[in-house]
């Protein structure tokens, strides 16, 4: 499939309650592109819209550059899962089943729960909640998409207590002193792909101190319920009860076959289950942050799962890109 293009279209945010004391943020780009394009009355067209969900200490504004490529076709949102970004931070509620609850409440107040179904998309810890969520939509999920995260359990990923996982997501003082030591840390991790969406996607992710050190917008008492969740997350019973097509992207390094070993549980565990595998996207070379690193295999991705069930119905064990 070729490269799909992306869009200049800038995303409108929107809040939505998603309980009595939460407001959930999204970010929403729009009817796709393609609709009304003959002069008719805008519609929302015939393809699932999709809904991306961050990871640990992200935003919405992580997922621009696959939602840019993305909104030519399909209507694209993106909520700050509760405890980051503008969402509301409540003390409790940071269960997988609560934040897809909260993603589905985005999905229904921003009008996508329509006849043509929804595209889940996570990555990281969002991948988590997205599967959670695809399991709790049933047939009106057309498909889901684990962005390198979401088939594994995290103690066997990681070799690391929750406290000890908790730790590295610390940030060293000297990238938190002001705001430009913040930027330049995330423009250095690539500058070919630093652009303006990844220094909205970078501002998004902290907040700026009057006396100018800057700190993580999401809180910490969120940060230390979702890790919690990480590691009570059972990825084999929750994907096994998801009827749709699964799509996975593995980017992590993996010279110990850790997560091989883990990625092909899962499959025995689909199988088992009577569900068809998991078709896998492997990216060995990509770092984590895929929708940064390699937007473009995403979104061509992500794309195809809104196709007829029959493509999906014996998935390859695994996909590389360019074959």
């Amino acid at each position: 499939m070729p490269n799909l293009p992306p869009s200049a279209r800038e995303p409108q945010g929107f809040m939505v309650r998603a309980d009595e004391s939460t407001r959930v943020h999204f970010l929403d780009w729009g009817a796709p592109e393609a609709a009304g394009a003959d002069g008719a009355e805008p519609s929302w067209g015939t393809e699932p819209a999709v809904l991306l969900l961050h990871g640990l200490a992200g935003t919405a504004w992580a997922w621009a550059p696959v939602a840019r490529r993305l909104a030519a076709t399909h209507r694209v949102i993106a909520p700050d899962l509760r405890g980051h970004g503008l969402s509301d931070a409540p003390p409790d509620g940071y269960d997988p089943e609560t934040l897809a609850a909260d993603a589905l409440a985005v999905a229904e107040g921003a009008g996508l729960l329509g006849t043509n179904g929804l595209i889940l998309v996570g990555h990281g810890f969002g991948a988590i909640v997205a599967a959670t969520a695809a399991a709790r939509l049933g047939d009106r999920c057309a498909g889901l998409v684990l962005v390198d995260g979401g088939w594994e359990d995290a103690e066997s990923a990681t070799g690391l207590e929750p406290a000890e996982l908790l730790r590295g997501l610390e940030e060293p003082p000297e990238v938190l002193r002001s705001m430009a030591a913040y930027l330049a840390d995330r423009r250095d991790f690539d500058p070919a792909s630093w652009d303006a969406d990844q220094e909205r996607a970078a501002r998004a992710a902290i907040v700026e101190l009057p006396a100018g050190r800057v700190v993580s917008s999401a809180r910490a008492h969120a940060l230390a319920g979702c890790v919690d969740a990480m590691y009570a997350y059972r990825p084999h019973s929750t994907l096994a009860a998801v009827t749709a097509p699964i799509v996975v992207m593995v980017a992590m390094d993996d010279e110990a076959g850790t997560h091989r070993r883990l990625l092909a549980r899962a499959q025995d565990a689909m199988v088992a289950a009577g569900r068809p595998a998991m078709t896998v996207i492997d990216l060995p070379s990509v770092a984590h942050n895929l929708a940064r690193y390699a937007p473009d295999v995403v979104a061509n991705a992500i794309a195809p799962v809104a196709r007829p069930p029959a493509t999906f119905a014996r998935p390859p064990a695994a996909y590389h890109p360019g074959s």
